[in-house]
């Protein structure tokens, strides 16, 4: 395809460069079908098993960024000028060395499900060790503890059926205790360095420019390229609809779109930063928000999906966007004629339909900071606990002053064509004492607010159910609080059981 720019890697400590890779060629499909790395494997080509889980390198303030990713719906393109691990690498790559006078012929990721027994049919053995060595590289050699928690957080995008997760979190906890490796990163930047430097022919089938200005323009200039970010969701558009395009705007390259700033009001998170980043920037000011933020999808998922993207999606069952309207944010997007911004539950004009107009790009998403007196929980009712699409997300933020709720902002998701934003019962809430009559006659105005629909998740009778029960549930969690009883948070949680 003469239209398509080189795609180039590094791995095991070379670059690799490979041309005629279409747009829209997924990494799962360049890996085993045009490099036979055979190794990662094919299984529910949407994110969800991780058996296609690698981990990739890209420098981030002088220093190697690791993360574990789905190969199956991540596009190949989006990997130019990173460094890239298979589990057929950790044995092989000459950048991985130990660190001490003992050799190994394994890596410890993989020795430690040796040791450990984590593996019998295999098939998500070589997902399990790449979202392993990643866990390795971020905490072990960092000099960090994997904890059990640790543990369970960061494998649950990955899904073995036959032997059971018990050996496997005892072989990421036992990492540690094995002869330590560690990649050889001041070679690998110097490589990474000199890759990204050299200058490629720009295509007109991929297109990735590196700042806003271009960004823009190149958008103006190609309004029906598909615009992709992280493509967690495109991704599926083409293994699980088989669509193709012949064109992609990939809008993670433009610099502005990857920061994260404050200015002492609120915290800007560019359209292009990633789930887990933009989720740990949220948690340092709102900690209680960590559990519902490893809730959403699994690690790999979170570390390519961006924030932008699951807001641009506007899928009524996204998570981000009741917890965002929830906490007041606001976004930005852009077009070579110029900028404007929206509160976000204004952003939305219907089903997966929004404000954007065809030359425009969502640049950024505005959240205040936390004042006093603000009490914010957020809610998730999945069938399973962790890697779940919601059925209910209901978000709650109460500023109570004396005793009177001064503000109030109710997001929710699963509830509605869009995600919405809870008026009415806000409107309950307001200027009133806050008391558990309050709170019951919240539920109740939430109830009758929204008429949810039936689906495979569940019932419109059960959506509205848990909308009063949430409410609820806040306002136990709030009451006990206050009185210095233990809440509910630090209990069984209601959602493993719902």
């Amino acid at each position: 395809m003469s239209n398509t720019r080189p795609l180039r890697f590094v791995r095991r400590g070379q670059v690799v460069t490979l041309n005629g890779v279409a747009p829209d060629r997924t990494l799962l499909e360049v890996l085993r079908e045009d490099l036979s790395c055979t190794g990662t494997k094919e299984g529910c080509g949407e994110g969800d098993c991780g058996a296609c889980t690698v981990v990739l390198g890209s420098e981030r303030e002088g220093a190697v960024h690791y993360q574990s990713i789905n190969s199956c719906i991540r596009l190949a393109h989006s990997i130019d000028g990173m460094a890239l691990w298979t589990a057929e690498d950790l044995s092989t790559d000459p950048l991985i060395q130990p660190t001490g006078t003992d050799d190994a012929d394994l890596h410890p990721a993989q020795q430690a499900m040796v040791n450990c027994h984590g593996s019998q049919c295999g098939f998500c053995t070589p997902g399990f060790v790449m979202s392993m060595f990643g866990m390795y590289q971020n905490h072990v050699c960092k000099g960090q503890t994997i904890t059990r928690e640790l543990a369970v957080e960061e494998l649950s995008g990955n899904l073995c059926r036959c032997t059971g997760y018990r050996p496997i979190f005892d072989a990421a906890q036992s990492m540690s205790e094995l002869p330590r490796m560690q990649v050889n990163e001041a070679e690998l930047l110097k490589q990474l360095s000199t890759l990204n430097a050299a200058s490629t022919a720009d295509a007109a089938s991929y297109l990735a420019p590196s700042n806003l200005k271009e960004l823009l323009a190149t958008r103006a200039a190609h309004p029906n390229a598909l615009i992709a970010a992280g493509t967690t969701d495109v991704g599926l558009w083409i293994t699980k609809q088989h669509k193709q395009y012949a064109q992609i705007l990939d809008v993670t390259r433009a610099e502005e779109l990857r920061r994260i700033t404050a200015d002492g009001k609120q915290i800007s998170i560019g359209a292009a930063v990633s789930l887990t980043d933009a989720f740990n920037a949220l948690v340092q000011h709102w900690p209680q928000l960590h559990r519902f933020a490893t809730r959403f999808a699994g690690m790999p998922v979170r570390n390519s999906g961006t924030l932008g993207g699951n807001v641009a999606n506007g899928s009524p069952i996204g998570d981000s966007m009741p917890l965002l309207i929830a906490l007041g944010a606001s976004i930005t997007f852009a077009s070579v004629r110029g900028e404007r911004s929206v509160a976000l539950e204004d952003f939305y004009t219907g089903y997966r339909q929004n404000l954007l107009a065809g030359d425009e790009l969502l640049t950024a998403i505005h959240v205040p900071l936390p004042v006093p007196n603000q009490v914010v929980e957020a809610y998730k009712i999945s069938k399973r606990f962790d890697d779940d699409i919601s059925a209910v997300c209901l978000v709650i933020h109460l500023q109570i002053d004396k005793g009177i709720v001064q503000h109030a902002r109710i997001g929710a998701g699963g509830v509605a064509a869009t995600p919405a934003r809870a008026v009415q019962t806000e409107k309950v809430l307001v200027g009133q004492a806050w008391n558990e009559a309050l709170a019951q006659k919240a539920g109740q105005s939430l109830q009758a607010e929204f008429n949810p629909i039936s689906d495979m998740r569940a019932s419109s009778a059960y959506r509205r159910e848990m909308l009063g029960a949430l409410f609820q549930r806040f306002w136990l969690e709030t009451s006990a609080s206050s009185q210095g009883q233990p809440t509910l948070a630090t209990l069984q949680p209601l959602e493993a059981s719902a």
